[in-house]
C-alpha cells in the first residue's frame, strides 16, 4: 500500500490520528482520549463545547510517528501511536440544559475507560467538568490543578455546577487525599475561597512561590509514586499565549515553565488521568493558536507520561489481551454464514 502524505488538513480528525473507538466496552489501548464538549459551566462567554473538535484538528499537525524533540533527541509516544495504543473514545453525550445528566455521562464513560484498563485524557470543554471525571476514580487519590483561578466557589444563590465550583466538589469526594493549586493569581478570587481551601489542608501556590519553586520544586510538593490527577486549565498559561480563552489572566506561566513542571510531575507520581480545559475557539486567532498550543502540551505531557517505566505495565497488559485474543473469523467467499 502505497503511503500517505496526510498533511495536517487531511483526514479523519481523531487525537493524533489514533484509532477511534465507538465501544468503550470494547475498549483496546492504553490510553483514551474523550471529548467533553460541554460548557454550560461557564458564566461569563461561551465557546469551549467547541474545544476537543479543535484540539484534535490541531493533533493531526503532529502526525503519527511520534513528537520528536530536537533539543533533547528523545522521540515521545512512538511505540504507542504504531501499536495503536492511543486510542480515540469519541465525545461523551452531552445533554443540553440538564447538568446532572451530562455530568452522570461523563462519569460513566471516564468509569468504563478505567474498566478497561486505560489512562484516560479527557479534552474539555469548561473546567466544571473536572468534578464528574475526578468522582469516577477509586481512593485514595492526589489533585493536582493549574489554574489562575480556585474554583473553589461556595454552594451560594442556587449556584453548584459552574466551572467557578468544580474544586470545591472534588475537595470534599472521599477519594481525594489532597488538593494542590498551583498558578493561582488572579484578582477575581475571593478571599473566602482562599481562607475555606487552607482550613481544609490544601495547598496554594501562587505565582511568586512558583518560580521560587522552579518545576522540579512544585513536583516535589506530592507525594512520591502517589496515584495523582492532573487538571489543567489554559488560563495556567499567561494571557498573552492564550487568545483563545475566555478567562485569561497577566502573570501567569510560560509554556517551558508548565511543559518542565508537568516533566516532573510525570517522573515523580502515577498520574492516572489528566483533562485539559477552556480553550475557547470561536475567540481564538484565525491561525487557532490556542487550540494548537493545547494539542501541543496534552501531546507531550502524554508523552512523558507514556515514557515513565511505571508505564509499562499498562502497555504491556494490553498487548497480553491482544495476543491471546482468538483471531477474528472471515468467511470464505461464498460462504452465506
Amino acid at each position: 500500500m502505497k503511503p500517505r502524505i496526510d498533511r495536517g488538513y487531511v483526514g479523519i480528525p481523531s487525537f493524533l490520528r489514533g484509532p477511534v473507538c465507538a465501544d468503550l466496552d470494547r475498549l483496546d489501548a492504553a490510553v483514551a482520549i474523550l471529548g467533553v464538549p460541554f460548557d454550560e459551566g461557564s458564566p461569563f462567554l461561551p465557546g469551549s463545547r467547541m474545544a476537543p473538535r479543535a484540539l484534535r484538528e490541531h493533533s493531526l499537525r503532529f502526525g503519527s510517528e511520534g513528537l520528536f524533540d530536537p533539543e533533547t533527541g528523545l522521540t515521545l509516544l512512538g511505540q504507542d501511536l504504531a501499536a495503536g495504543l492511543i486510542a480515540d473514545a469519541g465525545d461523551v453525550d452531552i445533554a443540553p440544559t440538564h447538568v446532572e445528566q451530562t455530568f452522570a455521562a461523563i462519569t460513566a464513560d471516564v468509569t468504563a475507560i478505567l474498566g478497561r484498563g486505560a489512562l484516560p485524557v479527557v479534552l474539555g470543554g469548561d473546567h466544571s467538568i473536572s468534578y464528574p471525571i475526578v468522582r469516577a476514580f477509586p481512593g485514595p487519590l492526589h489533585v493536582l490543578q493549574f489554574d489562575a483561578h480556585m474554583d473553589y466557589a461556595g454552594f451560594e444563590q442556587g449556584l453548584r455546577y459552574t466551572n467557578g465550583h468544580a474544586f470545591r466538589h472534588i475537595a470534599g469526594l472521599d477519594s481525594v487525599a489532597s488538593l494542590t493549586q498551583v498558578g493561582i493569581r488572579s484578582l477575581r478570587s475571593s478571599r473566602s475561597q482562599y481562607e475555606d481551601m487552607i482550613a481544609a489542608g490544601h495547598r496554594i501556590v501562587p505565582m511568586g512561590e512558583l518560580r521560587a519553586l522552579g518545576p522540579a520544586g512544585i513536583a516535589a510538593l506530592l507525594p512520591e509514586g502517589a496515584p495523582l490527577y492532573v487538571s489543567i486549565d489554559v488560563d495556567a498559561l499567561d494571557m498573552s499565549l492564550v487568545p483563545g480563552c475566555v478567562s485569561g489572566e497577566p502573570n501567569g506561566m510560560t509554556y517551558p515553565e508548565l511543559r518542565d513542571t508537568l516533566r516532573f510531575v510525570a517522573e515523580r507520581c502515577a498520574v492516572v488521568g489528566f483533562d485539559f480545559v477552556e480553550v475557547n475557539p470561536p475567540l481564538d486567532v484565525g491561525t487557532g493558536a490556542t487550540a494548537y498550543l493545547g494539542a501541543l502540551l496534552v501531546s507531550e505531557f502524554l508523552g512523558q507520561i507514556c515514557a515513565q517505566p511505571r508505564f509499562e505495565s499498562r502497555r504491556a497488559a494490553v498487548l497480553a489481551r491482544r495476543a491471546a485474543a482468538p483471531p477474528p473469523h472471515h468467511p470464505p467467499l461464498g460462504d452465506p454464514r
